[in-house]
């Protein structure tokens, strides 16, 4: 599988579920049943790096802002969601986080920004397809802290300052 047939997969799962990220998570996993193991685990691969690409400081922040605070799982949960908003957004978020007050449309805090089950739809599918735990998917691990500079997510002033159009739109 290559990375455009991975988000081919992420948005028309995304658009059959009508941007609920828990039916998104249904829908992906039924549809990764139609594959065999292997390119199950390449999905794995895809959303396993690009998950771990997005543990930056910056993005917690971003993240920090538009879900009204966000600790370490929220983070985890909310970096599923933003890979399950599909190539465009993903991308643009992680180049210039505050980005994501242009990139996104309507946004609920209730439903939206976390993707845990997306996180499990890979595995899910694996397991049901082989009646076997998949295997481990021989990228690099995670980095042990996020990327980049710290950020004092107590000072609202300072994430104002950094993330104006995030703020200014969800929090202003």
């Amino acid at each position: 599988m290559d990375e455009t047939e991975f988000w081919e997969l992420v948005d028309a799962a995304r658009e059959a579920a009508d941007g609920d990220p828990e039916e998104q998570a249904d829908v992906l996993t039924d549809r990764l049943l139609r594959l065999d193991p292997d390119s199950v685990l390449d999905f794995a691969r895809h959303f396993e790096s690009r998950y771990n690409r997005a543990y930056t400081w910056d993005l917690w922040g971003a993240a920090w802002v538009l879900l009204d605070g966000a600790s370490d799982d929220a983070f985890d949960f909310f970096r599923c969601w933003l890979i399950g908003q599909g190539r465009d957004v993903f991308e643009g978020a992680l180049h210039g986080p505050d980005s994501l007050a242009d990139l996104l449309g309507e946004f609920d805090e209730e439903i939206d920004g976390d993707g845990e089950e997306l996180g499990f739809a890979a595995d899910e599918a694996y397991e049901q397809l082989t009646g076997t735990v998949a295997p481990d998917l021989g990228i690099p691990a995670p980095p042990a802290e996020p990327e980049g500079a710290p950020i004092d997510f107590e000072s609202e002033p300072a994430l104002a300052e950094r993330y104006p159009r995030l703020w200014d739109r969800f929090r202003g």
